[in-house]
């Protein structure tokens, strides 16, 4: 086995899109791994940035390199326990921060390799395992006060026996959907009136708000973006962290007049009492709060769960260890039955995480209610299976692997510095 790695970077921040209150000027950036075996196989994966620290990421990739190269990769339950419980490298951050983001990079490219080498989508081969070979590739330190293996067992029993119908409704109906291509913080008002309005025109019942910056300005584009899309359309809002606890409560109490959705990441992704005390606070508004896609792993996710401190669990492909630590996260939301609506929109993120999403109504919770994953529309041409978004809806793939493969020419266009894109 060979462990190839790059640095790919996209400079979005000249036309400000992924725009919002806490990151104004990101370049939606990959630190990119192939695996490749002597005969000939290629797994991809990638985690996602925002543009500076991919090279340290990057670096994180190559010290974890060796884990690869001297073990299998047959069992993927094995592989993925292998990166992230080496006692040396687990002393720089217990499964959090940047050599949690590399581990995700790795094993998601680990199970893009499984799915190419058998054929079939990721979220297809993952619909076919049994209930305890889904249950194996948790890693169950830590959660058993919430929820033990056994009783993970038994609630993928439970959805069994519909595996079959629901997999053909996917097919034909596909995955709800919602955009935030019309609610970066940097458009003006005549950008986000337009693709507000083409976002329903174009079959979605959600679109997304970035808010945060100043509060008067998110009132004044809230009430835009309410008209543009009348009152049966669904806004959720995201404020990226910017708030304290007190702030949040008022600032979106100052909103909900426009009827909210959700708030997305109010505060600290580590704060779990705040994010408890502020959907106390909007609960009677019918405000509901949403967080995930900087939480660190598995055990934040269980308390803010336990804690009652969310109504959406929005995770993310490549923040926690990849795949396998994002079954334990499905299996718990399960449990707890809050619905799965993921973080997307960053380069590739749409294309790996819709796998998750599919897994999850096949195989996991059967339940599409409130359900939908996020959707942005660009830089998907650089990738070999880009997503399909019909009328407000996603179109599972059909092509082998985890959709994670970026395209060789943009591989060498967007490699950072020497790329042609920067110079």
């Amino acid at each position: 086995m060979r462990v190839e790695t790059f640095d790919i970077r996209f400079p979005t921040s000249r036309e400000l899109d992924g725009s919002d209150a806490m990151n104004p000027d990101p370049d939606y950036s990959a630190a990119y791994v192939v695996l490749r075996t002597e005969d000939g196989a290629e797994g991809h994966g990638f985690t996602f940035t925002i543009g500076r620290g991919n090279e340290v990421v990057r670096a994180a990739l190559d010290a974890l390199a060796p884990f690869v190269v001297n073990g299998p990769v047959d069992d993927l339950g094995e592989f993925a326990r292998r990166l992230t419980h080496d006692s040396q490298i687990r002393w720089l951050g217990p499964e959090k921060g940047v050599m949690h983001l590399a581990a995700a990079a790795l094993i998601n490219a680990a199970w893009d390799l499984r799915a190419r080498k058998a054929g079939k989508p990721l979220w297809e081969l993952m619909s076919e395992m049994s209930s305890e070979e889904i249950v194996d590739l948790v890693d169950w330190r830590y959660l058993s006060d919430a929820l033990t293996a056994d009783e993970a067992v038994d609630l993928l029993a439970a959805a069994l026996p519909g595996r079959t119908s629901r997999t053909e409704a996917l097919k034909q109906h596909g995955y709800p959907a919602y955009t935030t291509s019309a609610g970066w913080l940097g458009y003006d008002d005549a950008k986000i009136d337009r693709l507000a309005r083409q976002a329903v025109a174009d079959g979605f019942r959600l679109i997304k708000l970035k808010v945060g910056a100043d509060r008067a300005d998110d009132v004044r584009r809230f009430a835009l973006a309410r008209a543009a899309v009348g009152p049966d359309v669904r806004i959720a809002v995201d404020a990226n962290q910017r708030w304290d606890v007190p702030e949040a409560i008022e600032w979106m109490s100052a909103l909900s007049a426009y009827d909210p959705w959700w708030i997305e990441e109010p505060t600290s992704p580590d704060d779990i009492l705040g994010h408890a005390a502020i959907r106390r606070a909007l609960t009677g508004k019918g405000i509901r709060v949403a967080t995930g896609e900087h939480v660190a792993n598995r055990v934040v996710f269980k308390q803010l769960l336990q804690a009652g401190a969310i109504d959406i669990v929005q995770l993310d492909a490549c923040r926690v260890a990849g795949v396998n630590e994002n079954v334990a996260i499905l299996l718990l939301a399960a449990k707890f039955g809050k619905p799965v609506c993921p973080h997307a929109g960053g380069v590739g993120l749409c294309e790996a995480v819709q796998h998750l999403s599919y897994f999850d109504y096949v195989a996991v919770s059967g339940r599409l209610d409130d359900r939908v994953i996020e959707y942005v529309d660009h830089l998907h041409e650089h990738f070999t299976d880009p997503v399909v978004v019909e009328r407000g809806a996603y179109r599972p793939p059909s092509a082998p692997g985890f959709s994670t493969r970026i395209k060789p020419e943009s591989l060498i266009r967007y490699s950072y510095p020497e790329g042609a894109a920067w110079n």
